[in-house]
């Protein structure tokens, strides 16, 4: 049976150098889920919190960054509100429009590819970025890059055509965090450099498997890696599998498990 570490939402503090008055605070961190690491640049706290599925919120400092907002307002309510929302394609798994409705998005920016932005309503028009594949906008200091993001099988090139969605990297200070979206272990994914954090997916038939995922992160070889979006119809993958190809193919890259599906049994 899979294990998963069950915190929500994981804290992440920058500090460079952990000197010798914060060693005490960071072993108490790991012992309550918490991880602490190191950075002088970005001192701003970097909060990333698993919703379920696709879904989360990144909180870094007082900027609050929706990813894919999905399953109702109501599931936000412990968070404050969006400053940026990301959403990666149409598929109801990442763009639901009565979630976003439903949120208070009046000072929100919404970056989307143009097959998103082609569903939204008029009410939205002036708060809509349009990013293609390869392009980027920075929004609250925030960098985002607008990577790729579709299937190769041949049995599976009809659900993610090329360039119609986008996964993201985000630029958040001195950290790189990407968010791969529904793909498969494409060139773009795999020629990713200095990522710190890689949330990637691996379901069937939808996106790609857990040996083909493994595969591409040791190829890119971010810091951390958070295999997320990994229930598929019926199967869930398994990410203990993903998380053992990974330590045996680069021990130096970390596979942090979070709780993608609290409603769901394991």
């Amino acid at each position: 049976m899979n294990t998963y570490l069950k915190f929500l939402p994981v804290l992440l503090l920058f500090i460079s150098s952990c000197k010798d008055g914060k060693k005490e605070e960071a072993a108490e961190a790991l012992k309550t889920g918490t991880e602490t690491m190191a950075s002088e640049e970005s001192q701003s706290e970097l909060l990333i919190s698993p919703i379920e599925h696709a879904t989360a919120v990144v909180q870094w400092g007082n900027t609050t960054i929706y990813i894919d907002p999905v399953g109702g307002a109501e599931v936000f309510a412990e968070y404050p509100k969006p400053d940026l929302i990301l959403i990666t394609d149409i598929h109801g798994d990442h763009y639901n429009i009565e979630t976003i409705e439903g949120l208070d998005t009046s000072d929100a920016k919404i970056m989307v590819p143009q097959a998103v932005a082609d569903l939204m309503p008029e009410q939205f028009a002036t708060q809509i970025d349009v990013l293609n594949n390869g392009e980027s906008k920075e929004r609250f200091n925030i960098l985002v890059e607008a990577i790729p993001m579709y299937n190769l099988r041949e049995e599976a090139k009809n659900f993610h055509v090329k360039g119609r969605g986008n996964g993201y990297v985000l630029n958040l200070g001195d950290e790189r965090i990407y968010f791969s979206g529904d793909t498969e272990d494409i060139p773009e994914m795999r020629a990713l450099e200095d990522i710190d954090k890689a949330f990637v997916c691996m379901n069937l038939p939808y996106t790609m498997t857990v040996n083909s995922a493994a595969d591409a992160v040791l190829e890119f070889k971010p810091k951390q890696v958070y295999p997320y979006h990994f229930r598929g119809r019926p199967d869930v993958s398994d990410v203990n599998q993903f998380a053992s190809l990974v330590n045996s193919g680069n021990p130096d890259i970390e596979v942090v498990q979070l709780d993608w599906y609290p409603s769901e049994p394991y």
